[in-house]
């Protein structure tokens, strides 16, 4: 008894996280995002369309007008905005992305004709380099369980260790697609004869005309029909063969019903229900890839700042060496420095023109690393050459913003991670293929049934006689093949028992495990994004504590610069006491740049730890997918 009840606790639990899920999937169904309409397969009334090949568009490889909007002086200006609204239209990770969306839908279009999924792409482009995506804990970020038919390391492998090769297994699934056999010919045959007395001719000569036609369809139910239709003609040289020409004519209509393995709607619409589950995934995937792009923009776009910060505070460094040189150089014409002084103003000034030259071409590497990631072709040599000043700049306010509780953060992130919906409705499939398999357990008993009836007509041959009355055309044989003179008929079971069914068990038990697996795995999924929301907290921190020190640091450092600038001016201070104390504010404030590039990148790994990204920087779903940044997103 005692087990008995804890069946039943068991198979309550099974049924109540099924039925959340599904009520998941079907919440996740209404927002789906839309197909761009240029990579939509075309519809068309024409009765021919279906046997001509559609054309997809060649790829535009022109950079959105938007990018000719924010050059001004010969200079590209660039503010956060703006860099993550060129990346939604221009990037190619996001264009190469975009097609997945049309490729689910033709897996859907083909399973509603009853043929198998092809699978959909559940992982992340990325192309586009400088800019890292993924926190503690991530290997290939964004790579969702479920979708595809296979993945690496194998066949039947998919993502992070899991097995999916009995995804879709069950009985096999006949075409929905209604499908017409028309098949006609003119046959003429001569056999030698050794007696006159069968036909009456040394050589039988027959001219025969066929024309035969079948019609079949298969339903979801597991029903199936077929209408054949057979038509003869044949003309003879024997005196001896009652009709010539005879005409033959018959007709069968076939309709079978499974009833067993096969039977019903859940076996016979595993694939296109797949399928419209592997679209929501698909849908899913893209969002991940545009929260993917969109952070790895947000790091390139804010080591732009700090490169261009770090160039800045060196230039300002090498201007304040070389004047304090040429300073030193008019004290010594007056004696009032010795030659030494002069010689260490020279060694700093070299090198900080060193620190200079590095400065400039990391800012130029940063540069071609935004535009890079923002354009879709960057052929044009001026463009190439163009530089880039980002209008975004790190306050020091930022890092007194204060977030939400670390709880509030799991709970957002497991509600609204993309790899755990994916998860989600890839559980919601294996849960098909499972009850699929145990379907195909069962033995094949259908039930059949046919109805069919024939004619006969001609013409009698000359010297024959008879008092049955047949028609002479065509069509008077027709009419006596359907007006039930001569009917057939048949009603009958077909039972197939596969003794051991070895291969259909392993298949069931093998779906079985596949489904545990996949579970065990969204677990250790919520595990590690809980672990990856943590530490980005932790990370936004500890880099927000870093910033504090740092500026502190600056701030003392400008202090005693003043204070020894001043010394200097009076004539009690040297030059060198001077050239270092400003060595020391600009050695400052390059950490305060740098601990501040850390925050800012540390807020968008939090981002995306928690699945915000999108909603922070207000960027809508559909303007990624079409390519074109809609007004109300600016």
């Amino acid at each position: 008894m005692f087990g008995k009840k804890m069946i039943s606790k068991r198979m309550c639990r099974e049924v109540s996280r099924m039925t959340a899920t599904i009520l998941l999937v079907a919440t996740l169904s209404a927002a789906q995002v839309q197909t761009p309409a240029d990579l939509r397969m075309p519809q068309s009334h024409n009765p021919l369309a279906p046997y001509i090949g559609d054309q997809v568009p060649v790829p535009v490889l022109a950079n959105s007008p938007r990018l000719d909007r924010l050059v001004r002086d010969g200079k590209l200006y660039l503010s956060l905005k703006d860099a993550i609204a060129l990346a939604l239209e221009n990037n190619l990770d996001l264009a190469i992305a975009r097609y997945n969306l049309p490729i689910a839908d033709t897996d859907v279009l083909r399973t509603k004709a009853g043929a198998s999924f092809r699978g959909v792409n559940t992982g992340v482009v990325q192309g586009t380099p400088g800019g890292g995506v993924g926190g503690f804990g991530t290997g290939a970020p964004g790579a969702g369980a479920g979708g595809t038919t296979g993945g690496a390391g194998g066949a039947g492998a998919g993502a992070s260790g899991l097995v999916q090769s009995t995804l879709g297994v069950g009985t096999p699934v006949s075409s929905y697609d209604p499908q017409l056999n028309v098949n006609g010919g003119i046959e003429h045959l001569t056999l030698p004869q050794s007696n006159l007395q069968v036909y009456g001719v040394p050589s039988l000569q027959l001219n025969t005309t066929q024309v035969n036609a079948n019609f079949s369809q298969a339903f979801s139910s597991g029903t199936s029909i077929a209408f054949e239709f057979t038509n003869n003609r044949q003309t003879t040289n024997s005196p001896d063969i009652f009709l010539s020409p005879a005409l033959n004519s018959y007709y069968r209509f076939t309709i079978q019903q499974q009833l067993l393995a096969g039977f019903g709607f859940g076996p016979n619409l595993r694939y296109l229900r797949i399928a419209n589950n592997n679209k929501k995934i698909s849908d899913i995937a893209f969002k991940d890839q545009v929260i993917a792009t969109v952070t790895q923009i947000e790091n390139i776009y804010w080591d732009l700042v700090n490169a261009y910060e770090q160039a800045r505070v060196n230039e300002q460094s090498l201007d304040f060496a070389n004047q304090t040189l040429d300073n030193a150089k008019k004290q010594l014409q007056l004696e009032s420095i010795p030659q030494m002084d002069v010689m260490k103003a020279e060694a700093e000034a070299s090198q900080r023109d060193q620190d200079l030259t590095v400065a400039r071409t990391n800012l130029e590497l940063q540069e071609s690393l935004i535009k890079n990631a923002l354009t879709k072709s960057l052929d044009d040599p001026t463009l190439q050459e163009m530089p880039v000043v980002p209008t975004d700049r790190m306050q020091d306010s930022d890092t007194n913003a204060t977030t939400e509780p670390l709880l509030d953060l799991i709970a957002d992130a497991l509600k609204n991670r993309p790899e755990l919906l994916e998860t989600d409705i890839d559980l919601v499939n294996r849960q098909i293929s499972r009850q699929a398999a145990r379907n195909a357990l069962l033995p094949q008993l259908s039930l059949v049934g046919f109805y069919g009836g024939s004619g006969l007509g001609g013409i009698i041959s000359p010297g024959n006689t008879s008092t049955i009355s047949l028609p002479s055309d065509l069509t008077g044989t027709w009419q006596n093949t359907f007006n039930n003179s001569s009917p057939d008929y048949y009603v009958g079971l077909n039972l197939n028992i596969p003794f051991r069914n070895r291969a259909a068990k392993a298949d069931q038990y093998r779906s079985e495990l596949e489904y545990r697996q996949a579970s065990l795995r969204k677990e250790q999924l919520r595990k590690q994004i809980r672990i990856e929301v943590r530490n980005a907290q932790y990370a936004l921190e500890q880099s927000g504590a870093r910033v504090q020190s740092a500026r502190k640091a600056r701030d003392l450092a400008q202090r005693t610069f003043e204070i020894t600038k001043k010394e200097q001016d009076l004539g009690s201070g040297s030059t060198y006491q001077t050239m270092t104390a400003q060595r020391d504010l600009s050695i400052a404030e390059l950490n305060l740049v740098t601990a501040m590039t850390t925050y800012q990148k540390a807020k968008v790994e939090l981002d995306r730890s928690t699945a915000t990204t999108l909603e922070h920087n207000g960027v809508l779903i559909q303007d990624a997918v079409t390519g074109t940044v809609t007004a109300s997103a600016q």
